[in-house]
């Protein structure tokens, strides 16, 4: 290399790129370095931009900003091309060789023509209404430094002195033209002229203007920097992230229509969920290995390029350019891997989000084809929640799983060759570790499942609880029930405490493991005689620390595949479920006569498979088109199952059922009215087009036209979640009229009489089930049996069978007549004419505070605005508990403390072996301290080695028995009591999250136990369970777990800053350039990410919310044929919520690039200073490399768990309130 350096810059051997020359930079720096290289970066990234898709308004014409920048560009591609003329004829005016001037001006030409193709395009393009890029147009500046340094060097030389030489002359005003070229550029930029408002002032997102589509049709560059997310970005920063709406829209390849239809290409009933998985995702996922496995290989890029570089400092015999190369090659390596390990954990998450929503879908429409044997509503919302959760953790543990022991066996292999047979003491050590933790994970499996258990049964509890949680008000019955709940959740803790003990032991072996295999490496490698430097114990931790990740994460890589077999398995027993399959329960054929709309013939039906609960059986029953069909019966003898046998909601154990017109469905009206949580309108037209004079007809004969005239919004007033505003009456109205307005020809009404009184019930029959309905088939539960005497047939059951049918006069003297006064008294007075009722009802409507004159009950989910209030931080710190907080404080302080003093004593160790080596060798050198206070070494880098002592520390010969006992001793006491503060620690800690869940849970409990009613009427209970299930295993799993990567993180980032305060004080002065960007940074992604993660979480309630709804309202659903419609509304609501999902995972990758980045510039900067500090004689191998690994140490792997930290408190928050 140096020889090409020589060669193109005419420079001597000894200094091929020459710094500085005379009073200015060198010509040759300047010319590549500060020309060549920032052209040629122009080019690509203007490359970049080439493919931008063009605007429909493409034929507008330019801004004046654009045609000048346009105009600069085409002007600057063709000054380099012309400045080659006078170099080219003799005699040269180049202050450089023709080669290197050629090269340059190529360079440049090519850069520009690429740079005014790519204006033309973004001019073109939706960015032209803007100035475009603000990169793109900061890197077409860069050069201007070498044009200014080549000017003042002509300034110097005397170019325009006499006698003036033409070719000098003519460069000098082509140079002074590329100037005023680049002043103009930029001008082009900073005043883009035009009819339109500058680019600041444009609104974000105007009002008729959808949000943009995420990634879809973006450069590489683009995606690799996340710069399609600047939009949604800017939003988040100036607080217009208020509804998911104005997240920017998913790609194709992630929305949820899409993924159904893929998936649904690979799944048919009865198959296995990973198979189908796996064919519609599975070939893109694993094609994501080769950029695991090319992230791996890079990984081992550091280490050994590390290795090099010591070795070089040491020694001293190489060349600089082989420095050099080491220095880049560590810092392209860094800036490489972190590209391909942010894309890869990008596109895993992806693969994740695509099966989620494959996943979520699938349990949904599993769900509507539910049989009569159904999971409990808790089951299936932590099947929705939680299982769906884990079992998507496959995504990112199952490449781990094989490239773990990859980098293990690497890592092996690389340490071998530093230290010989002397690795096999400390991998012995760490194997030995091994069964312990496979029966660790064994546990935390077992423990895991157990705790699933319980957490079903305390979300099931809590469902009755929400479901009946007016009569427990009415009865006083709140502290009695909290306490089974606290039960409960007593046995669900005492699982998760087991869990979280065994999570800290597992914290602290591995913890410990790579101080304890350090030291015994290092005895042993002494021992067998060999002597330890710089290169060998630096390159050896390194590679420990690489040998540790794998077998640190392993294990947690193993529960989380296990974690997601155990999900995959529920999940899989959820849709192995029998379906409701209407073609297997209904005959083909219709009923034999013509005239027959219903005809059941040895039709043995039950509530379960196997026919063990009580079974009905009609041995025939036919009824004609247009019949009124009564059944009678005393309480329990199987009048409502012989109707849900009808509608297909029971088991056909035998016989045969055919229904004319099946695929219109029916009408039915269930004994306990299904209404949604929606207006009154909503409910009765039930998705059907509305139909004015359907509708009034509809209102009239269901006696609901009184009931509307008192209410605060009419039909648009919205009722509570199962209609708990209304009363019994109004809601089997309501729900009769739903069945009306539907519009069908046969009829299944569940006793819709037994909840009005008389005069009520006698305007239903008359004006509806007589009236309305007098064209279609009816069949009529009910015990009211005076209002059967205009049916056409009775039909009589007794204990589940039918035992008689016939005409009204046949049959009803066989029923005991209901007591008049029963049917006066006992009632619910809800007549349309009884006043006193009416004020009744008028009086519950006008007391609900929360029902504002439009009628609307229903609340926003609240989403707080900002950062994460200062209470709800106080709030856990109180729920941890301030003595047990601070002990967790106080163990982790101790603990890097024991840490970076382990780092500093292996240091000074291989200080003192180094100077007692080079004393023997040559005498000791001039102290650079002696040449002056003010020299420039001191003036750039510490003086002599780059630490002070705090004490004396005695001198050692290298492996002398007595010193080398001495430097193991107080080496391995330190590694033991980190060892202990680890221990301590963790247990601190584990018991510290247990006791902030057991707080957090009591708190939430009695939060809503103590909640007046107005709360659930307005509170739908999906959005409540939400509490109770996702952000209750939040708090007990993620947050803690995010709360130790965070705390852990903390004390390395204070690690480091001391050893960079100790080692390298002028390293230091990087520290408020990194600080305000990236407090720039974070504060860019908070502002986006926090509100991203509200979003997501209040996406998720109406979720559960709709699923609660289905699974109540599935017969009606079904008999109405509203299946697919509701299936429809599912898509939208998980498209939602998975918008926020995708921008909340984008950028959080969005932050981990740019902080990855920022750790390759800080590996380059301590590089460069290494090599700089090689150069002036003041080298000392240990400090820089210390920086590296106390850097790498505070690990940036883990970005992705740790960034959302001000995010999960919000969990806490929302339980709070």
């Amino acid at each position: 290399m140096e020889r090409l350096l020589v060669q193109l810059c005419g420079s001597s051997a000894a200094w091929p790129l020459p710094l500085w020359e005379g009073d200015t930079t060198g010509h040759c720096f300047t010319q590549l370095v500060l020309s060549a290289l920032p052209h040629a970066l122009l080019a690509v990234l203007s490359a970049c931009y080439l493919g931008t898709p063009r605007s429909p308004d493409y034929i507008l014409p330019c801004s004046p900003g654009w045609r000048l920048r346009l105009a600069a560009s085409f002007l600057l591609s063709i000054f380099p091309l012309l400045d080659l003329l006078p170099v080219a004829l003799p005699p040269g005016a180049g202050p450089g060789p023709i080669g290197l001037e050629v090269l340059t001006g190529c360079v440049a030409a090519v850069a520009w023509i690429s740079h005014s193709l790519a204006l033309w395009v973004l001019a073109h393009s939706p960015l032209g209404h803007s100035r475009g890029p603000l990169a793109l147009a900061l890197v077409a500046l860069l050069p201007a430094p070498a044009l200014v340094l080549t000017v003042l060097w002509h300034c110097q030389r005397g170019t325009l002195l006499p006698p003036l030489l033409p070719g000098p002359v003519a460069r000098l005003c082509l140079l002074i033209l590329q100037l005023a070229a680049l002043l103009a550029y930029a001008l082009g930029w900073v005043a883009p002229g035009g009819p339109r408002e500058p680019w600041a002032q444009e609104p974000l997102l105007p009002e008729d203007q959808e949000p943009e589509v995420a990634e879809d049709g973006e450069s590489w560059l683009s995606r690799f920097s996340y710069a399609w997310l600047a939009p949604l970005l800017a939003r988040g920063a100036c607080g217009e992230l208020q509804q998911p709406q104005d997240i920017c829209h998913l790609p194709h390849r992630l929305h949820p229509t899409y993924l159904a239809r893929v998936f649904q290409a690979h799944w048919q009933e009865g198959a296995r969920l990973w198979r189908a998985l796996y064919g519609a995702f599975g070939q893109c996922y694993l094609a994501l290995g080769l950029l695991k496995l090319v992230g791996t290989m890079l990984g081992f890029s550091g280490p050994l390029l590390l290795s090099l570089l010591v070795g070089f400092l040491e020694e001293g015999q190489e060349p600089l350019s082989q420095g050099l190369l080491y220095a880049l090659g560590l810092a392209g390596g860094a800036v490489l891997g972190a590209v391909l390990q942010n894309q890869y954990g990008y596109e895993v998450r992806k693969v994740a989000l695509q099966a989620r929503g494959a996943v979520l879908n699938i349990l949904y429409r599993k769900a509507l084809q539910l049989g009569p044997s159904r999971p409990p509503v808790g089951e299936a919302l932590n099947l929705l929640g939680t299982d769906s959760e884990r079992l998507l953790n496959f995504a990112g543990s199952f490449h781990e799983a094989w490239g773990l022991p990859l980098q293990l066996a690497i890592t092996l292999y690389l340490l071998y060759q530093q230290v010989g047979v002397a690795f096999v003491g400390g991998l012995i050590l760490a194997l030995l570790l091994v069964p312990v933790n496979k029966v660790i994970a064994t546990r935390i499996m077992a423990s895991n499942q157990e705790m699933l258990q319980h957490k079903d049964a305390r979300v099931k509890l809590v469902t009755e609880l929400l479901s009946g949680i007016r009569v427990i008000k009415f009865c006083g019955w709140e502290q009695a029930l909290g306490a089974r709940v606290e039960a409960c959740r007593a046995r669900e803790l005492g699982r998760l405490r087991v869990i979280k003990y065994l999570d800290a032991a597992c914290v602290y072996l591995w913890a410990a493991l790579p101080v304890v295999i350090s030291i015994v490496i290092f005895i042993t490698y002494v021992l067998i005689g060999h002597q330890l430097t710089a290169t060998k114990v630096f390159t050896a931790l390194a590679l420990v620390r690489m040998l540790i990740l794998p077998l640190n994460n392993f294990p947690w890589v193993i529960n989380g595949l296990l974690e997601a077999k155990v999900s995959l398995d529920r999940i899989q027993h959820f849709l192995d479920l029998p379906n409701h399959n209407p073609k297997a329960y209904y005959s083909p054929d219709p009923p034999t006569e013509p005239s027959t709309i219903l005809e059941l013939h040895g039709a043995l039906f039950s509530w379960d498979p196997v026919g063990t609960s009580q079974e009905t059986f009609i041995s025939h029953l036919e009824v004609k088109k247009g019949m009124l069909v009564g059944i009678v019966g005393k309480v329990g003898c199987g009048k409502s199952s012989l109707l849900a046998a009808i509608a297909g909601e029971l088991h056909r154990l035998r016989g045969r059922v055919a229904v004319w017109g099946l695929s219109k469905g029916f009408g039915l009206a269930t004994q306990e009215p299904w209404i949604q949580f929606a207006t009154i309108r909503d409910n009765i037209l039930f998705g059907k087009t509305f139909d004015a004079q359907l509708y009034k007809e509809v209102l009239e004969a269901c006696a609901l036209n009184d009931d509307l005239s008192i209410l605060p919004a009419g039909d648009q007033t919205e009722v509570g979640e199962k209609g708990v505003t209304l009363s019994g009456g109004q809601r089997a109205r309501i729900a009769l009229a739903r069945a009306v307005y539907q519009e069908k020809e046969l009829y299944l009404l569940d006793d819709p009489l037994a909840a009005v009184d008389a005069d009520v019930a006698s305007h239903l029959l008359h004006r509806c089930i007589l009236g309305v309905l007098s064209h279609t088939t009816r069949l009529l539960c009910t015990h009211r049996t005076e209002y059967l005497e205009r049916a056409d047939v009775v039909l009589l059951m007794e204990a589940g069978r039918l035992i008689r049918a016939g005409p009204p006069s046949e049959i009803l003297p066989l029923v005991q007549a209901v007591p008049k006064a029963w049917a006066e008294n006992g009632q619910e007075s809800d007549s349309a004419t009884a006043q006193s009722v009416q004020n009744q009802e008028k009086t519950k409507w006008g007391l609900e505070e929360e029902q504002s004159t439009s009628g609307r009950l229903l609340q926003e989910e609240s989403k707080k605005e900002g950062t994460v209030a200062l209470h709800v931080y106080q709030a856990y710190w109180k729920a941890v508990g301030r003595g047990l907080a601070l002990a967790i404080l106080f163990s982790l302080l101790l603990m890097q403390a024991t840490r970076n003093a382990a780092d500093w004593w292996l240091s000074h160790w291989i200080s003192q072996l180094k100077a007692e080596n080079s004393s023997r060798e040559a005498p000791a050198s001039t102290s650079p301290a002696s040449m002056g206070l003010f020299c420039p070494q001191l003036l750039l880098f510490s003086p002599g080695n780059l630490y002070t002592p705090v004490f004396p520390l005695p001198k050692a010969a290298p492996n002398g028995s007595s010193d080398l006992r001495f430097y193991l001793t107080v080496y391995a006491t330190i590694a033991g009591v980190n060892s202990l503060c680890t221990l301590l620690r963790a247990v601190l800690f584990a018991a510290g999250t247990l006791q902030a869940a057991a707080t957090l849970h009591r708190r939430l409990l009695h939060r809503v136990l103590m909640a007046p009613v107005t709360f659930f009427n307005a509170t739908p209970t999906g959005r409540i369970l939400n509490r109770f299930s996702s952000d209750v295993a939040c708090a007990d799993d993620s947050l803690p777990f995010i709360l130790n990567i965070l705390l852990a993180n903390a004390a390395g980032l204070l690690g480091l800053l001391a050893v960079l305060g100790s080692g390298l004080p002028w390293l230091l002065l990087l520290l408020p350039p990194l600080s305000i960007i990236y407090y720039q940074v974070q504060r860019h992604y908070r502002a986006s990410s926090r509100e991203l993660r509200r979003l997501g979480s209040l996406t998720l309630s109406p979720l559960y919310t709709h699923l609660v709804d289905t699974l109540a309202g599935l017969p009606v659903l079904r008999a109405a044929g509203a299946t697919y419609r509701f299936e429809e509304e599912n898509q939208q609501l998980l498209e939602l919520n998975q918008r926020c999902q995708f921008a909340t995972s984008a950028t959080m990758q969005w932050l981990d690039i740019r902080l990855q980045l920022m750790g390759a510039a800080v590996v380059s900067t301590i590089a460069g200073i290494a090599l700089v500090q090689h150069q002036q004689g003041l080298a000392n191998p240990g400090y820089p490399v210390r920086v590296y690994h106390a850097y790498h140490h505070h690990p940036q792997f883990g970005v992705e768990k740790t960034v959302p930290r001000s995010d999960v408190p919000v969990v806490v928050a929302q339980g709070l309130e």
